[in-house]
């Protein structure tokens, strides 16, 4: 029985990658909690469940259906860590799914997340430096970090004594240009770093990455989303 279980799962997890490859989220979710019905501990699904409820959190516009899909993930990825701490894509899933919860959370735990989320990255890229997911997380800590306000800045030295470690939008340069080197079709990563240059003043390295991110082949509703906001932010770095 137990390896029929097991066959059977294989069998749940190989349609659950397909579907995933063909940007099916909610289906490729399906199966992965399939998987982990019958077996809670199968390392895959819970990784990629965290993953995707984190992908799919984001398309809600109210904050409880996102905040419902976070805190899901992170205790998904949470169950995938204290099986494997030592493992690129559980401290992956740690970071992304403790950054998203953070976003629909209080100044505070915004904040908190800055201190939380970096660890996890570090560990992920020191596991895997080919993790495109992971630079890209780490490029836009750069970002958040490099760019606090004033108010943020206080705060961060109020109640967490400073943020010890400095940061660059450069730093998110470099970060994002690593995530497009490891995945250069995720026009994600192309539609950031041109905020980061645009946040830098960059005009000709804003043109050349939208020029890009449009050359990306586009499936999903998110991807032709992020196209015309490109489109848009190519229009006006033009008009300058």
């Amino acid at each position: 029985m137990a390896d029929g279980t097991a066959a059977g799962n294989e069998q749940l997890l190989q349609r659950a990658r397909e579907l995933l490859t063909a940007y099916k989220d909610n289906e490729a979710l399906a199966l992965y909690e399939q998987v982990l019905s019958d077996s809670e501990n199968n390392y895959e699904a819970l990784c990629k469940a965290s993953y995707l409820h984190c992908r799919i959190g984001e398309r809600f516009a109210d904050e409880s259906s996102k905040l419902s899909h976070f805190e899901k993930a992170r205790s998904l990825a949470l169950h995938a860590y204290i099986i494997k701490p030592e493992d690129a894509e559980s401290n992956y899933v740690m970071a992304l799914s403790l950054g998203c919860t953070a976003m629909v959370a209080g100044p505070r735990q915004r904040l908190a997340a800055i201190y939380q989320v970096k660890p996890y990255i570090d560990k992920a890229l020191s596991y895997n430096m080919q993790h495109d997911g992971a630079w890209y997380v780490l490029g836009r800590w750069y970002f958040k970090v490099a760019n606090l306000n004033l108010a943020e800045q206080v705060a961060a030295k109020l109640f967490f004594g400073g943020v010890k470690e400095k940061a660059t939008n450069q730093d998110a340069v470099d970060a994002l240009n690593k995530a497009i080197r490891y995945n250069p079709d995720n026009i994600r990563y192309y539609y950031d770093l041109a905020c980061v240059y645009k946040e830098m003043k960059d005009k000709d390295a804003s043109i050349n990455t939208l020029r890009k991110a449009l050359t990306v082949n586009m499936e999903t509703t998110e991807e032709l989303e992020l196209s015309r906001r490109c489109k848009i932010m190519l229009e006006e770095e033009y008009a300058k």
